[in-house]
């Protein structure tokens, strides 16, 4: 397994404060303007939530969920391989096509799980690679087909991100996302949506 993985303390402090974000937004007249929401993604009308749906999950409703060994090989995952506890997992993927992957992260709690229970903590998607509108079409992010978010629609659909012609973010307390545009077109290229989690990467 080519995994890299860091080992990490979860903090609570952020629920903490993500219960106060409600009351803070109705004393600034904008009822629930502030509460971060959670926004899933799509892929064929089967639902990822980052920061939820497990590896299982993915696996259950048929996702080609793999990593690269060694030897640069894709390697269809175990789900009963044991991860440690309190740990951070990079280099997975959910192939789409040959030309097009979701690059995932994972996450484990408190206690060592087997890979089918470890939580999708991040989800990054390039779509330049992918000409196949058809494809495209079946892949959405908050109920929306990828093919249809333009920059414009998304700044309409988001007031309260931040960005330019070219991307449109919220990084929130808990959650962040990055949407990214084609310059000469406005049409979605590619977009991440991650959780945060307080790892030490130096452990």
């Amino acid at each position: 397994m080519n995994m890299k993985k860091v080992r990490f303390p979860l903090c609570l402090l952020l629920t903490a404060l993500l219960l106060l974000l409600p009351a803070c937004a109705q004393e600034d007249g904008q009822e629930g303007g502030n509460e971060e929401v959670l926004l899933p993604i799509s892929i064929n009308g089967k639902e990822i939530k980052v920061g939820e749906t497990t590896v299982q999950t993915l696996l259950d409703e048929g996702l080609d969920v793999s990593w690269v060994d060694e030897d640069y090989h894709r390697v269809t995952v175990d789900p009963a391989t044991q991860l440690e506890a309190n740990a951070y997992y990079t280099g997975s993927s959910i192939k789409v096509t040959d030309n097009m992957s979701f690059m995932i992260s994972l996450v484990t709690d408190e206690e060592e799980v087997s890979l089918g229970q470890a939580v999708i903590a991040r989800l990054e998607l390039n779509m330049a690679a992918e000409n196949d509108t058809s494809v495209l079409e079946k892949i959405s992010f908050d109920g929306v087909p990828v093919t249809e978010l333009t920059q414009e629609k998304a700044a309409e659909k988001y007031p309260d991100w931040t960005g330019n012609e070219v991307m449109w973010l919220h990084y929130g307390l808990e959650y962040k996302y990055d949407l990214n545009f084609d310059i000469s077109t406005g049409n979605l290229s590619g977009f991440t949506v991650e959780r945060t989690y307080d790892v030490d990467w130096n452990s």
